[in-house]
């Protein structure tokens, strides 16, 4: 008897539909040059923390329900006094995400998330990095779904870092278009 696997809807479509379109674009050769999603790491600044070390506990609480996996906390590397901030202090939470949550979590981004952003006017195309990895931020934590609203006590932002195995920026557009990411403006489809 065998047990069926799960596959993110955004995986299926990446080996549906996505992989032949890039292929077909760029003419790649070998299967193993066409772009994929290598992984997603999201951040979350705290710097109320320096004053509040309980504040910490709850960005991390957050960060877990927004991304299904336990988020790591980061330490300051060095103590700038003007900031009333010394070297270990914790100032934010990451996770990196990788495989079906990966997947997950860019469904939820792109899908629910993003279109939930006040005055949203679609992404910046010029947020690559030039090695294609695609930056951006959120200033609200609170579009996610998982977040109840009435418990937050205070909003944070997020960076998502979306990294590919892309050579160019050109290529990661090409992918991250496949996967319905919305670009703003004339640069969009370049």
């Amino acid at each position: 008897m065998t047990e069926k696997t799960y596959v993110p809807r955004l995986k299926q479509q990446y080996d549906d539909v996505i992989r032949q379109s890039l292929v077909e674009e760029f003419g790649y050769k070998n299967p193993m040059e066409v772009p994929k999603l290598d992984k997603i790491v999201v951040n979350m600044g705290v710097g109320e923390a320096v004053g509040d070390s309980k504040v910490i506990h709850s960005a991390v609480e957050d960060l877990g329900l927004i991304t299904g996996q336990k988020p790591v906390i980061t330490k300051a590397r060095m103590s700038i006094a003007n900031f009333k901030l010394r070297e270990g202090m914790a100032v934010g939470a990451k996770v990196t995400l990788r495989r079906q949550q990966m997947y997950e979590f860019l469904d939820r981004l792109v899908n629910i998330a993003l279109p939930r952003v006040r005055d949203f006017r679609g992404l910046s195309p010029k947020s690559f990095d030039g090695n294609g990895n695609y930056a951006l931020g959120i200033k609200e934590h609170i579009v996610f779904p998982e977040i109840n609203y009435d418990k937050v006590q205070q909003m944070w932002g997020l960076d998502v870092v979306v990294c590919t195995t892309a050579r160019n920026d050109d290529e990661a557009r090409s992918l991250l278009s496949g996967f319905d990411f919305p670009f703003s403006g004339k640069n969009a489809e370049q």
